[in-house]
């Protein structure tokens, strides 16, 4: 196993924000750490890099403790995004390089690669603070990977970006994965998350609720989710029996049925009332997941919530 988290805990004052996680990480695969906010992602990444020392358990790297040499051998973004305003961008990307002990040369050979790969060649000697949030956003990736690191960080990657520039980072995680790199990536943006991932791990309240492949999560799910588009009033559709929870878009939902529901029966309820433009029977999608799982947790809290004495 490339990394294993074991039993890790993180406790602020009276506040648990980690309680006894696990996670095995094989090498060349992207992890998804998914959770909604204040569930306890970033903690655990810090737990990760040796930035924030668990309270109890442990992280291993190849079967041993991690030190501060772990940190050279990985790419680390943050969602506190940090870069020195005056510098130039060349100035930067040399900098963060060289903190990961590379040298000046090494680096420098890099740079015009990775300004073209992410269309900022043009602003090579114009400083940080001449950048938008999306471009220095793109900058603090190459920063992050400009050292060709085996194990890659990602806490909130995809913040600040346009569609355009998701599709051009995205295009090189992908890249990265192919060549062998081992990738978390950390979001509570369900979307991006099953579209990247090849394993998942939700977080709520701190503790896992949920791990393992993408496919094998959504089969234990089963088949019992509707894709809907439809023309009309359709907010009678909430209140069909059978239907275990809607998530409306307005003139589409994505419907979760109770097991065993006659689809045919809610399709003809339906079709009675709208014109239904689209009904397909589908493997639910991430998001349905992460709302179900995501609802359960909060309604056990209180009876699972840990107190410091």
């Amino acid at each position: 196993m490339l990394l294993k988290l074991n039993n890790i805990s993180k406790s602020f004052e009276e506040k648990v924000a980690v309680h006894n996680l696990s996670m095995d990480i094989q090498a060349g695969l992207i992890y998804g750490i998914i959770g909604p906010n204040g569930a306890g992602k970033t903690t655990t990444i810090r737990m990760v890099m040796n930035i924030t020392i668990p309270d109890s358990g442990e992280v291993l790297y190849k079967d041993k403790k991690i030190d501060e040499s772990f940190k050279n051998i990985v790419g680390y973004l943050p969602e506190e995004r940090g870069l020195y305003k005056k510098l130039t961008l060349a100035e930067t990307i040399r900098y963060m390089g060289m903190l990961k002990n590379k040298s000046s040369k090494e680096i420098s050979s890099k740079i015009d690669y990775w300004l073209k790969r992410v269309d900022l060649i043009e602003y090579k000697d114009k400083k940080v603070e001449e950048l938008s949030k999306g471009m220095a956003q793109k900058l603090q990736f190459i920063t992050t990977v400009i050292h060709d690191p085996e194990i890659i960080i990602l806490d909130e990657l995809f913040s600040g970006l346009d569609p355009l520039n998701m599709e051009v980072i995205k295009s090189i995680i992908l890249e990265m994965k192919r060549s062998g790199k081992t990738i978390l990536f950390s979001t509570h943006v369900m979307e991006q998350a099953e579209k990247l991932c090849d394993n998942i791990c939700m977080i709520a309240g701190g503790e896992k609720v949920l791990d393992g492949k993408l496919a094998d999560i959504k089969e234990d799910f089963g088949r019992n989710s509707i894709h809907l588009e439809f023309e009309g009033d359709g907010s009678f559709i909430n209140e069909i029996s059978g239907i275990k929870s809607v998530i409306d878009f307005n003139n589409y939902k994505e419907l979760v049925l109770e097991k065993e529901r006659d689809t045919n029966s809610i399709l003809k309820q339906i079709a009675d009332k709208v014109t239904v433009k689209k009904f397909d029977i589908v493997d639910p999608s991430l998001y349905d997941i992460f709302i179900e799982k995501a609802k359960q947790a909060s309604l056990s809290a209180p009876a699972t919530a840990k107190e410091i004495g």
